[in-house]
This record gives structure tokens, C-alpha cells and sequence, in this order.
């Protein structure tokens, strides 16, 4: 049985390339979450106007990979702390965000958001909210780095790295 949730970082291009190397997550696809029209495009959430958030929808094995260990790999690759801004990238479809489909899943998260918060002794700016609407991305945006690979990103390649190594012991659910 697999689990989903929805993870805004920044540019949906690096936060997918990052996720999908995590051992546990079975399947990743970019996309837009929770914005005010029906089916919009890469083009008209660019102007920022749609309310919607560059987002990846995170498919995962529970059994490999817990959700506080998931949020906590997500947390490593942002900046939880930017309003709006992640690396060179700015406005609010760049915003962070845990967007989630199983209300059991919200004391995790808010478990690890607390944490997080705790630890920089700064208030975060991470949206936690439930998924409203998700639409995937125009295929151009599915596994962009992997097609272009000197394509822009904003997650350094030592987190790449992080990513590939994050969950490797056997049994790490937690």
C-alpha cells in the first residue's frame, strides 16, 4: 500500500529531481496545488495570479520510508524560512508548502514543522494545509532534469547527494 502527499519547494523542477531519489518514493510528478482555476497552464501560473503553488505530488511506500522522515528530507531542501522565494526564484507559485490528503498525516507533519521551527528559532512560512485541487504539470515539466540535465536548479548538488543517501539504513520508518 503506498501513501501520496503534496510537496511545494520552490521550483518544481530541482524539488523533483531531489524527491525522486529519496529509497521509498515510488513515484513523483510535477504539478500545480491548490490555486482558483480549472486546468492551468505553466504559462498562467507564471504570472502569479492564479493562486497556484509549483508543487510535487509525492507517491511513497510507508513500509520504507516514514512521513516524519519524508517531511524531514523535504525540510532539507528548502529555505522554510523565505516567503515566497526559494534560491533564485521569486513570487507565489515559488511558495513552500506540505499539502496533505489524509488528515491522520497532519500531527506528523506539524510534529516536524515544530521541530524544524525549534531549531532556527524563527517562524516558518511553510504552508500546511489540505491538498484542494492538484493538476499535473505539461509533460515538458515531468523529470526535467533527467532531459535537461544542465537545466536550472535551485537545490545544490551535495543535497542531491543528501537525497540519494537520506533513508538508505534498512527499516528507517521514522
Amino acid at each position: 500500500m503506498t501513501k501520496e502527499i503534496y510537496l511545494a519547494a520552490g521550483c518544481f523542477w530541482g524539488a523533483e529531481h531531489y524527491l525522486k531519489h529519496v529509497r521509498g518514493i515510488v513515484k513523483t510528478e510535477t504539478g500545480y496545488a491548490n490555486g482558483n482555476i480549472s486546468h492551468p497552464t505553466y504559462r498562467e501560473v507564471y504570472t502569479d495570479r492564479t493562486g497556484y503553488a509549483e508543487t510535487v505530488h509525492v507517491v511513497y511506500d510507508p513500509d520504507v520510508l516514514g512521513l516524519d522522515r519524508l517531511i524531514q528530507v523535504y525540510f532539507k531542501a528548502i529555505d522554510p524560512t523565505s516567503l515566497n522565494k526559494q534560491g533564485g526564484d521569486e513570487g507565489t507559485r515559488y511558495r513552500t508548502g506540505i499539502y496533505y490528503t489524509d488528515p491522520a498525516d497532519l500531527p506528523a507533519i506539524q510534529r516536524i514543522y515544530d521541530r524544524v521551527s525549534g531549531e532556527l528559532k524563527a517562524p516558518l512560512v511553510v504552508e500546511v494545509k489540505p491538498l484542494k485541487n492538484f493538476y499535473r504539470a505539461e509533460e515538458e515539466h515531468q523529470d526535467y532534469l533527467d532531459k535537461n540535465p544542465q537545466g536550472y536548479c535551485h537545490i545544490s548538488p551535495a543535497l542531491m547527494e543528501f537525497a540519494r543517501t537520506a533513508n538508505e539504513a534498512a527499516g528507517d520508518t521514522d
